[in-house]
C-alpha cells in the first residue's frame, strides 16, 4: 500500500478515535458530566434557550421556546429534587408554535436557594407568582402544568389565582389526602414512628439506592448502566441537604394536604392525569379531585407509574395539547353564543 495512503487511514483512524475515546473516558470517568452535557444537547435540539429573570433580588432560572401567541402559553411546575429539564421528553411532542416556559422550582437547579419559608407550598405558590410576574405571563391567562410537587403547588396556585389561568393540568399532583395509601407513604409512616431522616426514598446517597428510587417512581424497568447511576448520584449528593430540609417542609403540617384544602377553591377548567401504576402517590387521588373540581377531565394512564412526563412524554403532550385546544374552542364558542 502507497506510504501516503496508509498514513491518511492512521490520520482517519485518529480522528475518529479521539472523540470515542472522549465519550467512553467522559462516560466511566465523568457519568456526572455526560448527564449535564446530554441534557444541554436536548434543549439545544428542541429550540429551548435558558433564561434569568429577577424579582426583588429573588432569581429564577427558567427555559423557555416560542413566543406568545393566540394560543395559550404554557408553564411547566417541575417535581421534588428534579428541575426544569425534566419536561424535555413531553417538549419534544408539543408544536414550536406554542410558547413554552418551564421553571426551576425554588431552591432547585438555577433558582435562589433561601430558606424552609421559601419550600412549602404556600412559599412556592408565592415565588411562581412572581416569576409569572416577571416574565409578563400573566398579561394573559396562560395554561399552567404541575407535577408531584409541582401539582400541589399548581393546583394551590389555581385555587388563589385564578385570573391568571385559562386551565390547569395536574398530573400525580401531591397534597392530597389519598383514600388508598401508596407504598410510597407507608414508608414514610415508618420512617415518621423511628425518626429517620436519612432514609428518605427519594433522597438517594448511592447507585443502589438510586435504583430502588427509580423502580419505585416508574412502572417501565429501565435498564440503566451502574456508571450513569452513579452520576445521577453524584449530580445530586451536594443538593441532599437542601432536598431534606425541603422535603420535611412539605410533608409538614402547613404542607403536608395543601391541594386537599383548597381544591374546593379550583374554578380553572381542570385537567388530572395519572399513572395506575403510582407506588409515591396512590391513583385514588384522581377521584378525590374529580369529586371535588365538577366537570374537571380525568385521565388514567395503564402501565404507568407515578413518573407519567417521563414514561409517557407523548401521551401527556397528546392529552396537555387536546385540553387547551379544547378550553381554547369553548371559550370561542362562548363569546360567539354572548355576542
Amino acid at each position: 500500500m502507497d506510504l501516503d495512503v496508509l498514513n491518511m487511514f492512521i490520520i482517519a483512524g485518529g480522528t475518529l478515535a479521539i472523540p470515542i475515546l472522549a465519550f467512553v473516558a467522559s462516560f466511566l470517568l465523568w457519568p456526572a458530566a455526560l448527564i449535564k452535557v446530554y441534557h444541554w444537547y436536548w434543549r439545544r435540539r428542541l429550540g429551548m434557550q435558558v433564561d434569568y429573570t429577577e424579582y426583588e433580588g429573588y432569581r429564577f432560572c427558567f427555559s423557555h421556546r416560542g413566543n406568545p401567541s393566540a394560543r395559550p402559553s404554557v408553564l411547566m411546575l417541575h417535581g421534588f429534587s428534579a428541575h426544569k429539564d425534566m419536561w424535555l421528553g413531553v417538549v419534544k411532542f408539543l408544536p414550536r408554535n406554542v410558547h413554552l416556559v418551564c421553571v426551576d422550582m425554588p431552591g432547585h437547579e438555577g433558582t435562589t436557594r433561601t430558606g424552609a419559608e421559601d419550600y412549602s407550598i404556600e412559599g412556592q405558590v408565592n415565588r411562581i407568582h412572581q416569576f409569572v410576574k416577571s416574565t409578563g405571563l400573566k398579561k394573559k391567562p396562560f395554561h399552567l402544568i404541575g407535577t408531584s410537587m409541582g401539582g400541589n403547588v399548581a393546583g394551590v396556585y389555581a385555587a388563589r389565582h385564578p385570573t391568571d389561568l385559562c386551565g390547569v393540568t395536574l398530573i400525580c399532583p401531591a397534597g392530597l389526602q389519598y383514600p388508598t395509601e401508596s407504598k410510597f407513604v407507608q414508608r414514610l409512616r415508618e420512617l415518621e414512628t423511628s425518626q429517620d431522616s436519612e432514609g428518605i426514598p427519594l433522597i438517594p446517597s448511592t447507585p443502589e439506592e438510586m435504583e430502588d428510587m427509580l423502580r419505585l417512581c416508574s412502572f417501565v424497568r429501565f435498564k440503566i448502566p451502574k456508571q450513569i447511576l452513579q452520576g445521577l448520584v453524584d449530580v445530586r449528593i451536594p443538593n441532599n441537604d437542601f432536598y431534606r430540609e425541603c422535603f420535611m417542609e412539605l410533608v409538614g403540617e402547613k404542607s403536608r394536604h395543601s391541594l386537599h384544602e383548597n381544591m374546593h377553591l379550583i374554578s380553572t377548567p381542570l385537567q388530572v392525569i395519572w399513572g395506575k401504576n403510582d407506588q409515591v402517590l396512590d391513583v385514588s387521588g384522581a377521584s378525590v379531585l374529580a369529586e371535588a373540581v365538577p366537570g374537571s377531565q380525568v385521565h388514567l394512564l395503564d402501565n404507568c407509574g407515578h413518573s407519567v412526563v417521563m414514561e409517557r412524554p407523548r401521551k401527556s403532550a397528546q392529552l396537555i395539547l387536546d385540553f387547551i385546544i379544547a378550553q381554547q374552542n369553548a371559550g370561542v364558542n362562548s363569546n360567539k353564543k354572548r355576542s
